[in-house]
């Protein structure tokens, strides 16, 4: 039997996931929850084989969560089950160690034979998209740049970026110069439309797709 463990925020598709996991002989959801806070509790608890989580939870986002699970309880494999099939979101996946990437508009049965590969030790990730994260544009940005640009792309003034990422405001506007030049941009928000384009930028659970609210 294989032990899992399920998070997904919105009820009406985690109740449906369960149905659909306890259809199966071999599989067993052991624990459920709507927040990325209790995953890794949860996880030691219950002690799961496989985890399937939803990246946009909240609280803890569930590639946080996966890779804290990876130092905490290592005999738990990780599968995201995610909404964003894009390279970026692959990348951050495979960073924190998931052994497994689902998009949520695939067959049933693709997460069931998932689950049972990863249970047995393989990785299973879609060709195709990891084709395309191979192919994506190299990223000029440095990590402190894009958490800027992203902290931006949500309509932050440069006074909100600086509270949230603990800087100056002197030095939010030079890494948003830094940022422009860098890209080639001719703005600040035709830096983010171009950032989000080209993948490198993280989408946030408040605005589902990077995008910008012009704000002075």
């Amino acid at each position: 039997m294989i032990r899992l463990l399920l998070a997904e925020d919105m009820h009406l598709i985690r109740k449906a996931l369960i149905t659909l996991l306890d259809c199966e002989d071999d599989l067993e959801v052991v624990a459920e929850t709507d927040t990325g806070e209790d995953i890794v509790r949860l996880a030691c608890l219950r002690r799961p084989d496989v985890a399937i989580l939803d990246i946009g939870m909240p609280g803890k986002d569930g590639l946080t969560a996966a890779a804290e699970l990876r130092r905490r309880l290592p005999s738990c494999q990780t599968i995201v089950l995610t909404g964003l099939g894009t390279p970026v979101a692959l990348r951050k996946a495979l960073d924190a160690g998931v052994r497994g990437f689902v998009v949520k508009d695939a067959q049933p049965g693709h997460l069931v034979d998932c689950i049972r590969r990863v249970a047995a030790g393989e990785r299973v990730i879609d060709p195709e998209l990891a084709v395309a994260a191979l192919d994506a544009d190299a990223n000029p940005l440095t990590s402190r740049e894009l958490a800027v640009l992203e902290t931006a792309a949500v309509g932050a003034t440069v006074d909100e970026i600086a509270e949230r990422l603990c800087l100056s405001r002197g030095t939010v506007r030079n890494y948003l110069s830094r940022i422009i030049g860098k890209i080639g941009a001719r703005s600040r928000v035709e830096a983010i439309q171009i950032a989000a384009e080209c993948g490198w930028l993280w989408p946030t659970r408040d605005v589902g797709i990077v995008r910008y609210r012009a704000r002075r």
